[in-house]
């Protein structure tokens, strides 16, 4: 192959190296000089350009990449015409991506002009999602490395197992204190994991937290065709002779492999029972974040039969985030979870008031925020911040005389989540969370504020207070210092309940009595009624 200037006559034939500009005359990298290109380049004054040219014995770049590309495809895998020297490779059908990676380490290794990268071996993959690509890098190789590539992608293979397990039975064992919910919210997520495989429970049954009862469920799912059983406990596996594992033996199964080098993920249980799989499921598989019971699973749904070798083959890459909801080493200072600061959203225009700002009307001789900011006060919070915008002077002159700091918002028009974002940036460095309570809440009392902050156990993962009635979750929320970055990051008028939702693991709930948590001040009928009530409130405070 041939590289290097040459004048528009003598290129011709040759194939531009790269992009040349002069006037108005643009020739891309990679075009082919013909007649028509020597005449532009002579009418444009070009003196020389660089093309390169493929001699006797070399390959063209697209061939080269099309030939190693359909030689490494195998089942389920498309292969896209080369185009500028590039082989795409595309999942032809869902399931788990199979990648030799002898084979394609091979293949990389025959010539620095030929790469062939691929995503992650076991990957779910969906029909049209690219899982490869084959690059030349110059504009042609020698015959023989190509040869050479060929013969190296023909060693292995890349294909796509497919879904193969359609039928999936579910056991959750139940113990005192695991709500209801917890089993359903379980479900859902499930169900949202087999989804892609189109598989689905076939039925799902909740027994007590024993050995008996959890065996003769793993056998009736069996018995009703399940093809796998995934077990859901209430309490974590502690050891190869706890209950999950010791029924499944007692189940007529046997126990393959506890516990994983994936975190999120360690306590996971593989056996089987009759030859069907079955899954003793680490706690985070309640969570849809991806962790260790995804990689499994989705070769379980493939098929893939996934021994000792293949889990403790995971550790690299295994650490796949940074758990919320892990204990850390605790900061030099006071013990226990007493340094809560507070912050009390103030900023507000009132909107749906019709003008008047709620904040600052009467209500029992004092201005509704006032009444809020005394009883956060009251409570254990070390600090008080109050974040400011709409009238902050009058807001500030409401609540004169009282200790607290002022945050002010200029965003506060575009929403709540700019003032949560001035009320976090505010919180003392030396607090390991913060309550967010909002100003227009009148019935919130130091009482409910304590209880969240004793409800807040970083050691037990206890990361996200908020309280709870009739499975309704209302305000303030307490939050782990954990949690500033994210909160730092909302948009919008919606406040933070979606980072609720997405760390499900770390909240705990504080049932509560009464509206308190729940009344809010947004319209003059809602402040006729606080007024209404509020002596009555304030005799029982």
């Amino acid at each position: 192959m041939k590289f290097g200037p040459a004048s528009p006559a003598d290129a011709l034939g040759g194939v531009t190296v790269h992009t040349l500009r002069q006037g108005t005359l643009v020739l891309k990298k990679g075009t082919t000089i013909g007649p028509s290109e020597v005449e532009a380049l002579e009418n444009a004054g070009v003196k020389e350009v660089v093309v390169i040219r493929l001699e006797e014995g070399d390959v063209s770049e697209d061939i080269a990449a099309g030939s190693i590309a359909r030689a490494i495809a195998g089942d389920g895998v498309n292969v896209e015409r080369a185009f500028t020297g590039r082989s795409n490779l595309f999942a032809a059908r869902a399931g788990v991506l199979m990648v030799d990676r002898a084979a394609v380490d091979s293949i990389n290794r025959v010539d620095e002009s030929i790469t062939f990268a691929t995503l992650p071996a076991f990957k779910a993959v969906v029909p049209g999602e690219m899982i490869a690509t084959v690059k030349i890098v110059p504009f042609g190789i020698e015959s023989g490395l190509c040869e050479m590539a060929v013969a190296a992608a023909r060693s292995g293979s890349m294909s796509v197992a497919p879904y193969k397990i359609k039928r999936v039975g579910v056991v959750s064992t139940q113990l005192p204190g695991l709500a209801p919910k917890v089993i359903e919210k379980t479900l859902r997520v499930t169900t949202e994991r087999l989804a892609p495989a189109d598989a689905s429970i076939i039925a799902e049954r909740r027994v007590p937290h024993e050995e008996a009862a959890l065996a003769a469920a793993i056998r009736e799912l069996l018995g009703l065709g399940a093809e796998l059983v995934i077990v859901f406990g209430a309490s974590a596996i502690a050891d190869r002779r706890d209950v999950i594992p010791a029924a499944l033996e007692e189940a007529g199964g046997e126990i393959e492999h506890f516990g994983m080098p994936v975190d999120p993920g360690n306590l996971l249980l593989i056996g089987n029972a009759g030859g069907i799989p079955v899954m003793g499921a680490p706690g985070c598989a309640r969570s849809p974040v991806e962790n260790g019971f995804d990689w499994v699973l989705t070769r379980l749904l493939a098929g893939l039969k996934v021994t000792r070798a293949d889990l403790t083959g995971m550790g690299v890459g295994g650490l796949l985030m940074e758990i919320v909801t892990r204990p850390q080493p605790r900061k030099p200072g006071p013990e226990g979870n007493s340094n809560i600061a507070a912050v009390i959203l103030a900023a507000g225009r009132s909107t749906r008031m019709g003008g008047p700002n709620k904040l600052l009307a009467d209500l029992g001789g004092k201005p509704m925020l006032r009444a809020v900011t005394e009883r956060v006060l009251a409570s254990k919070v070390s600090s008080v911040t109050v974040v400011t915008g709409h009238q902050a002077d009058e807001v500030e002159n409401a609540l004169a005389g009282l200790k607290v700091k002022f945050a002010p918002n200029p965003d506060f028009f575009a929403g709540l989540a700019s003032s949560v974002k001035a009320g976090i940036a505010a919180v003392p460095a030396n607090a390991d969370g913060a309550v967010v309570c909002l100003g227009d809440m009148p019935r919130i009392d130091a009482r409910l504020i304590d209880r969240l902050i004793e409800a807040f156990q970083p050691d037990r993962g206890h990361l996200i207070a908020v309280p709870v009635s009739d499975s309704r979750r209302g305000n303030p929320v307490l939050w782990s210092r954990r949690f500033f970055d994210e909160l730092m990051k909302l948009d919008g008028d919606i406040g933070a309940r979606n980072l609720i939702a997405a760390h499900a693991e770390a909240v705990v709930e504080v049932q509560v009595e009464g509206r308190g948590a729940f009344l809010d001040v947004d319209t003059p009928e809602a402040l006729a009624l606080a007024r209404q009530t509020s002596r009555r409130f304030e005799r029982l405070s």
